[in-house]
């Protein structure tokens, strides 16, 4: 993350404190961290006030702070607990009283410490502060985002021919992680979901040693990590020649995804946005088979906001990244599962996935 995107990040932030009525917000939360500062260490504190920014973390990181740390941002390396240096550094800030902190990522144990410890301030709980600055993503996380989409989409690309009947789901799970490591994806945002045959039903299988056989469905929904930013693709194959079912399915499906890809809009709510997908599966006989949610954002989190869903009433604003993923799930059958990667922008929507979406049949 570059100098100014911390500064322009941190200066909507503080915008954010000034309507909220806090002096100040401890950021506990290690994604929120990496975005306002660009630590991505697994240890830290982030205390942010009107003027200042400070950054408490261990020995550990002293050298990798230097190296990602943005300018004005104050760091103090801490031999103990981060809280001891948190006590000891917050009377320094001077004109803070009112302190928000992250309801959604402080423990218990560390929110009777603000309690016993931090009685000499005023704690008030906040909530999606941060996250909501996150929905609208920058051009460089857009950028960071592509990159992990093309990484994700070079290692499926390299693992779809190699799958085949005989070797099990947590075969072919071994065979796309090591060419995502191939392709440069830091880290796996989840675990590979490959899911055959009937198995294929469950929307969050996990790879299993079942054996894939010909006629199966196969359900893929993996990622990859790229400047600590992910992508989430899912694509299903038949191994062998599709059934009329199948295909009747597979298409419905690509459908609703089109669709709904197609409709997303800035101010477009994430109700309305699931109900385009969800209608049209029901208009054509298999709404009970559609459960989950329509998407959810993408950034530093694979799961982040906005959420695309039946009781979201909140808009998407410019900038977001969101998936599209609608699916059919029969029990006993199998399932079909189509997701992709979208860029929300005031002139349309940009779909940032490319791998094809023709339903391919791999023998």
């Amino acid at each position: 993350m570059t100098a100014p995107a911390s500064g322009a990040r941190l200066a909507r932030l503080r915008d954010a404190l000034a309507r909220a009525d806090l002096d100040a917000i401890l950021i506990s939360s290690l994604s929120n961290t990496r975005y306002l500062t660009g630590f991505s260490g697994s240890n830290a504190l982030l205390v942010v006030t009107a003027k200042d920014a400070l950054l408490l973390t261990d020995f550990r990181y002293q050298t990798q702070v230097g190296e990602e740390v943005a300018a004005g941002i104050t760091v103090r390396i801490e031999a103990s607990s981060l809280w001891t240096g948190l006590w000891a550094t917050l009377p320094s800030l001077s004109g803070v009283e009112r302190i928000g902190f992250e309801s959604a990522h402080v423990l218990h144990k560390d929110f009777q410490r603000l309690l016993e410890q931090g009685k000499r301030w005023q704690w008030r709980p906040s909530v999606d502060l941060v996250e909501l600055l996150r929905e609208q993503k920058d051009a460089e996380e857009v950028a960071s985002i592509r990159r992990a989409i093309a990484i994700a989409e070079t290692a499926l690309g390299a693992t779809v021919p190699r799958v085949a009947p005989g070797l099990t789901e947590t075969e072919v799970a071994g065979l796309l992680e090591r060419e995502l490591r191939a392709a440069g994806s830091e880290a796996y945002p989840f675990a590979s979901i490959i899911a055959s045959g009937p198995r294929a039903a469950l929307p969050h299988a996990r790879a299993s040693n079942r054996v894939l056989a010909v006629g199966d469905l196969v359900l893929i929904d993996f990622g990859a990590v790229c400047d600590g930013y992910c992508s989430d693709i899912t694509r299903t194959f038949v191994l062998g020649k599709a059934s009329d079912l199948q295909r009747e399915i597979y298409e419905i499906v690509l459908e609703a995804n089109q669709r709904a890809s197609g409709a997303l809009r800035v101010g477009l709510t994430g109700m309305a946005a699931d109900l385009v997908a969800r209608d049209y599966i029901h208009g054509r006989g298999f709404g009970e088979s559609f459960g989950h949610s329509l998407g959810h954002g993408i950034g530093l989190d694979v799961h982040e906001g906005p959420r695309l869903a039946k009781t979201v009433e909140a808009p998407l604003r410019c900038g977001a990244v969101v998936t599209i993923e609608p699916g059919i799930y029969r029990p006993g059958w199998g399932g079909v599962r189509i997701e992709d990667d979208v860029l929300v922008t005031e002139a349309g929507p940009q779909v940032l996935t490319s791998f094809p979406r023709d339903l391919l049949e791999l023998i």
